[in-house]
């Protein structure tokens, strides 16, 4: 059997990287044969990233997809990263399906959001119904988390999975908890999303003035003004596990918006599998990911995210219990081992 996968982007994306690369080991293990093609490459990450313009990247990108789209005939499976042409309509996918062409489509952001809430209203206008077609027209849609599926229910689509974000726990060591000064908050991200932690800032100034504690920013540059508390780590994904595992308390705040909604909760995966606890904003799929008060703590107001640093910064031996219960919900059901069963079924079916 012959894949082509249409990614987002190359391994360097994290979204391309967790919901196809890391697979693909284990496809190719089983006899298949797969062909990538991202639509965007290393440079547009890079100026992405840098604040620089990715305007010519894009094109190269747009037209590059043209060209491979033509030979589509000549694989089994075709698995689409959330739709082919990002602010365009979705006039390929319906002629995949005229044609008889059958592709998966797999989602782990609430893409349609950019489209049916966008500011500009000739986008709303022209693209708002635009993923709704994308996952009808396709096959199977794999989506990250409840949100995302009812959202593809919504559309009509065919078959619907639901499949989480995971991590190849082989990966993954285990923390050793214990009594220590500073305790280590880390918060693991791009430029993108340091805006979510931006929310907590007034938190994080008050832990920092009554405790002895760090700040861990991993894989972004930009500073909260936290003063020498706050410590900037380069991402990088050889030692990423490490910089993870150098914190105590692993977060995850998000704003309360459609948007994230349609989150999947990987930091706190991560988190949890290096055997942190975790606090998280009580929104989206961090829900289903945490257990409040067993292996982290579901805060929404500024008083509830102190309460919850105070009592794993006071206490190492609560952060000890919850950080291995949280490693357990990751052995169970959110690493590879648990769910490579359920990915290749819906490939090979």
């Amino acid at each position: 059997m012959k894949i082509l996968y249409f990614t987002k982007y190359t391994r360097k994306g994290a979204s391309s990287r967790l919901r196809s690369y890391q697979y693909f080991p284990y496809i190719e293990k089983s006899g298949m044969n797969i062909d990538v093609s991202p639509l965007f490459d290393d440079e547009y990450i890079d100026n992405l990233y840098s604040n620089k313009s990715v305007l010519i990247s894009a094109i190269k990108g747009y037209i590059k997809r043209v060209f491979v789209l033509r030979k589509v005939r000549k694989y089994d499976k075709i698995f689409v990263e959330k739709e082919l042409f990002p602010y365009c309509p979705a006039v390929v996918e319906k002629i995949l399906a005229l044609i008889g062409i059958k592709y998966i489509v797999d989602y782990d952001d609430a893409i349609f959001h950019h489209y049916d809430m966008n500011s500009n209203w000739l986008i709303r206008f022209l693209l708002k119904e635009k993923i709704n077609k994308v996952m009808k027209y396709s096959q199977v849609v794999i989506a990250g988390n409840n949100y995302l599926a009812s959202k593809a229910k919504k559309t009509g689509a065919k078959r619907i999975e639901i499949m989480p974000t995971i991590i190849d726990l082989s990966r993954y060591s285990i923390k050793k908890i214990e009594e220590k000064k500073p305790v280590i908050i880390g918060w693991i991200g791009s430029q993108n999303t340091l805006t979510y932690l931006m929310t907590i800032k007034s938190a994080l100034q008050q832990i920092m003035y009554e405790y002895d504690v760090e700040l861990h920013i991993i894989g972004a540059d930009a500073t909260l003004e936290l003063g020498d508390k706050e410590k900037h780590i380069k991402w990088i994904e050889e030692t990423e596990v490490q910089s993870l595992l150098d914190c105590d308390i692993g977060i995850m705040p998000l704003l309360d918006t459609p948007w994230e909604q349609g989150k999947c909760g990987y930091k706190l995966i991560q988190y949890m599998a290096c055997g942190l606890p975790v606090i998280a904003s009580a929104i989206g799929a961090n829900n289903d990911i945490v257990k409040h008060e067993q292996n982290g703590f579901l805060v929404n107001s500024p008083e509830e995210w102190i309460n919850a640093f105070e009592q794993y910064i006071t206490d190492a031996t609560l952060r000890a219990v919850h950080g291995e219960y949280g490693r357990n919900i990751v052995e169970n059901k959110y690493c590879i081992d648990r769910q490579l069963n359920n990915y290749m079924t819906i490939l090979s079916s």
